[in-house]
């Protein structure tokens, strides 16, 4: 029997490991704009949030500066490093077993909505969810816009009869803020455990894509 009537699902971190292609954008735009570098760690908070965001939290980039950075990101991720990326084990079961038991599926994604459909196309999730959400090309959209957007496209109005899986306080969070129940998993980039999650409200925490089935269904 289902808990919930619709999934939604993060795309870095949750269904795809992206590391790889961001982290190489992001030191491209360093070594371009000479700024100073970073460690591996402060690097890998680039991975999730708008990457104007992650700009101005870590070098205190302007306005007109974060557009310069995200523009010189952008135009490297988009032609050499988006595709360097591997889907976790077990994620296309995950999301055919929760077809079979007739729950929807979409993506809530901060990632830009063409740079998301490119890569979740190229892999194959398209033809695996029912519904594919990312952000506006400014980045003005915030998850929880993102989430309904998510809901709204798969029919789906009762937020406590679908449920966001995410691996960051950006996913928890969003999803609180319209009253959504949150699945955390601590496969991905944001939270590094089990005690991580459990400093948000939680409906359940996966550490593989086999126990987020456990948790929906």
């Amino acid at each position: 029997m289902k808990n919930y009537d619709a999934v939604i699902f993060d795309l870095d971190g949750t269904l795809l490991d992206t590391a790889e292609g961001i982290i190489r954008s992001v030191r491209h735009v360093i070594e371009t704009k000479n700024l100073a570098p970073l460690s591996d760690d402060e690097i890998k908070t680039f991975i999730g949030p708008p990457i104007q965001r992650s700009f101005a939290r870590i070098y205190g980039m302007s306005e007109e500066e974060t557009k310069d950075a995200a523009k010189i990101f952008r135009d490297r991720y988009k032609g050499d490093d988006i595709l360097l990326a591997t889907p976790y084990e077990g994620i296309f079961e995950t999301l055919r077993a929760l077809s079979r038991a007739g729950v929807k599926t979409a993506v809530a994604t901060y990632k830009r909505y063409d740079y998301a459909l490119k890569l979740l196309v190229h892999y194959g999730f398209d033809k695996e969810c029912d519904a594919i959400c990312g952000s506006d090309p400014e980045g003005r959209l915030t998850k929880k816009d993102i989430i309904l957007n998510a809901m709204e496209a798969v029919g789906v109005t009762d937020r406590k009869r679908a449920v966001m899986v995410g691996d960051s306080d950006n996913d928890a969070i969003g999803a609180a803020e319209i009253g959504m129940p949150f699945i955390g998993v601590t496969y991905g980039f944001g939270f590094s455990g089990k005690e991580a999650v459990e400093e948000f409200e939680h409906a359940g925490i996966a550490g593989n894509c086999e126990d987020i089935l456990r948790c929906v269904l």
